[in-house]
């Protein structure tokens, strides 16, 4: 199996798509204008102590104060609180974190009163980011997150991912961390390090404990409040969860990003670096890839699968319902059960496909073809539990029951993500108001010439829906060859398949987007 990840950088958003033998497997999306913070670590300082909600709220440079409830301390609270006070106090030497004698923990029925102050300078970590009218929610059980462990300042025990089965491979987990980790550090042993050598396991152990140390650096020097430590760039974040050394290549279309990205491959996987690549080419890199059309065929409601048959997608407020179809395939046998036994497995293939492609979470209920023979519901079953295997969610599949209902309970790994497959009318732009469509080149020409006349823009490239670039491109002398001559050879003419039908966008030499819209594009 070949695997590529793509990474498009654009101002707005970051997104990254995970094919498989060219097929996408995992999408992510995240808005670039969002402030990015759950994982970062400040120091902050203790503003108000509510009795009522067992919690107080924090002041760590947000517009909205951080809110921690009294079990979010952690047990080692104590510990930590007498750190940052020695820490602070000694603006010269740091503290070792290995000589720091390890305090008594919390009653985890106790109240905030009786540990917080206000006015108390505490270190936080970010769990939650802020949304709407509420500030962040934070923690003060500090992790620092690699791709094979989790490291915890201040904790003094190991443990193995549940999802690591051979008891072998955790005692052999386990020994090698115990002989690894320094004194008064907790360690989670991630899935990923399954089979992971004691090299790499003790590089990146070395590399958390590094930044553990900078935070400290900055907990020294900083003052009320101040950001001590800032998860990686959002692309190396989103890609640390997916990363594996089979990746045969990682595309990217930003040049700050490629070399974040590499430096990540880099420190984690050396001999993978040269896989990172820098994409330059001028058709937009989610199409050269085919992530956009398969986006738009993927994410409906309605999904096709082989051989003609298809799934219907439905979402509830308490679960997610997939309905299977036969469609109009052809039949490869007179058995009927035979015919609803494959297209049940083709179904399979696609539905575990879905399940990480739109990160469905909470409870699936799918409804097979009907199966008469036990056997069959059972072979089922199990090519189910295969294809779920790569899935990095916890998850439990029930057997089917005797009307051939499988039921799914997935975690859900990030926040769930809308994805609108839809376009707008592209006559009337939903306005219900048409415009005469048949202009729209003359429109596109009187912008050019407004870009290249009056803008003085000498190299800019034209983005439009494959049917438009299709309609300029017509003709031994096309209008393209035209606006060419008029415009200047600096003119280059792109489809790209996330447009809609007559919509448009120029970018000039740098990739910025150039606004050529005028009040008169809202009018008809």
């Amino acid at each position: 199996m070949t695997r590529e990840v793509v990474i498009d950088v654009s101002p707005k958003e970051i997104t990254i798509g995970l094919l498989e033998d060219k097929k996408l497997a995992e999408f992510q999306r995240e808005a670039q204008n969002e402030s990015y913070s759950v994982g970062n670590i400040y120091l902050g300082k203790v503003k108000r102590l509510m009795p009522g909600l067992n919690a107080a709220f924090v002041d760590v440079g947000h517009e909205k104060e951080g809110f921690i409830h009294y079990q979010d301390l952690g047990p080692q609270f104590r510990t930590l609180s007498k750190f940052v006070k020695q820490q602070i106090s000694d603006r010269k030497h740091l503290i070792p974190i290995d000589r720091v004698v390890r305090e008594s923990v919390i009653n985890k029925d106790g109240i905030v009163e009786d540990v917080l102050q206000l006015g108390q300078e505490i270190l936080v970590q970010i769990a939650k980011e802020p949304i709407s009218t509420k500030g962040p929610r934070l923690t003060c059980d500090i992790s620092l997150p690699g791709r094979y462990m989790v490291l915890m300042p201040f904790e003094d025990k190991v443990s193995v991912s549940t999802k690591i089965k051979s008891s072998e491979e955790k005692i052999r987990l386990k020994q090698i961390i115990n002989s690894i980790r320094p004194k008064n550090f907790g360690v989670i042993v991630r899935t990923s390090a399954h089979g992971a050598k004691v090299e790499d396991l003790n590089s990146e152990m070395n590399s958390l404990v590094k930044h553990w140390e900078k935070t400290q650096e900055k907990l020294q020097k900083g003052t009320l409040p101040s950001l001590c430590y800032e998860e990686t760039g959002r692309a190396v974040a989103l890609l640390r969860d997916i990363f594996n050394p089979s990746f045969e290549n990682i595309w990217v279309n930003d040049p700050a990003t490629f070399n974040q990205v590499k430096d990540y491959v880099n420190l984690i996987a050396p001999e993978k670096a040269d896989i990172v690549k820098l994409y330059n080419d001028e058709q937009p890199i989610l199409d050269a890839f085919g992530v956009t059309r398969q986006i738009k065929g993927s994410m409906g409601k309605t999904v096709s699968c082989k051989h003609g048959a298809y799934i219907v997608i439905e979402h509830t407020e308490a679960l997610h319902v997939i309905d299977v179809n036969s469609g109009h395939r052809s039949r490869q046998s007179d058995d009927q059960e035979e015919n609803a036994l494959l297209v049940d497995m083709a179904a399979a293939d696609e539905i575990a496909r879905q399940m990480r492609l739109r990160d469905m979470g909470g409870i699936v209920v799918i409804d097979f073809i009907d199966l008469q023979k036990q056997e069959n519901r059972e072979a089922l079953f199990q090519h189910m539990k295969e294809l779920m295997q790569n899935d990095r969610a916890k998850h439990n599949i029930l057997p089917l029951s005797k009307f051939c209902l499988m039921q799914i309970t997935r975690q859900r790994v990030r926040p769930v993500m809308d994805v609108n497959t839809a376009e707008s009318c592209p006559v009337c732009g939903g306005k219900h108001v048409v415009k005469p469509s048949i202009l729209f080149p003359d429109m596109l020409e009187e912008k050019l010439t407004m870009l290249t006349k009056v803008k003085k823009v000498k190299r800019f490239s034209l983005h439009v829906h494959p049917f438009i670039a299709a309609h300029l491109k017509r003709g031994l002398i096309s209008r393209y060859w035209r606006w060419r001559m008029k415009f200047g050879f600096g003119m280059r003419l792109i489809t790209d398949e996330s447009m809609e039908l007559l919509q448009y966008k120029v970018l000039d030499s740098e990739r910025n987007e150039i606004d050529l819209k005028t009040p008169m594009d809202a009018h008809v």
